[in-house]
């Protein structure tokens, strides 16, 4: 017997904020809300427990944001690398720099609460 990932916990100062940038970016819908502010969102028709994880924007006063030792990884299912880019940054997303040497093939960006995350080259089939 083996775990999975079920579901991604991300503090952040906006729950709100950042459920509307990942669910646009990820193709996810709101879920659910909890008492404490947070909102979880995952994929349509699925939700939790799905071959995806969910992901929960919990509300903190003191989220940490940059380089994170956990950070999100994602490939385009729909287009290029190029054309991914440019829809994530129109997005919100911002361009981070954590080091690269420019001869990477991924992009590392940054979510609208700095949170660093990688765009990956390999195109996926959607799930």
């Amino acid at each position: 017997m083996a775990c999975r990932i079920s579901e991604l916990v991300i503090d952040c100062a906006d729950p709100d904020l950042l459920a509307a940038f990942w669910s646009q970016v990820l193709g996810y819908v709101e879920l659910g809300r909890e008492d404490d502010g947070s909102i979880e969102i995952g994929p349509p028709g699925t939700g939790f427990g799905g071959p995806q994880p969910t992901l929960v924007l919990s509300p903190s006063s003191d989220p940490r944001t940059g380089k994170l030792p956990l950070h999100i990884d994602v490939n385009a299912t729909d287009r290029d690398q190029d054309a991914e880019l440019a829809r994530l940054l129109a997005l919100g997303a911002k361009r981070a720099d954590v080091g690269q040497t420019g001869t990477e093939n991924w992009h590392v960006l940054a979510d609208p609460e700095g949170n660093v995350f990688c765009l990956l080259h390999t195109r996926l089939q959607p799930v």
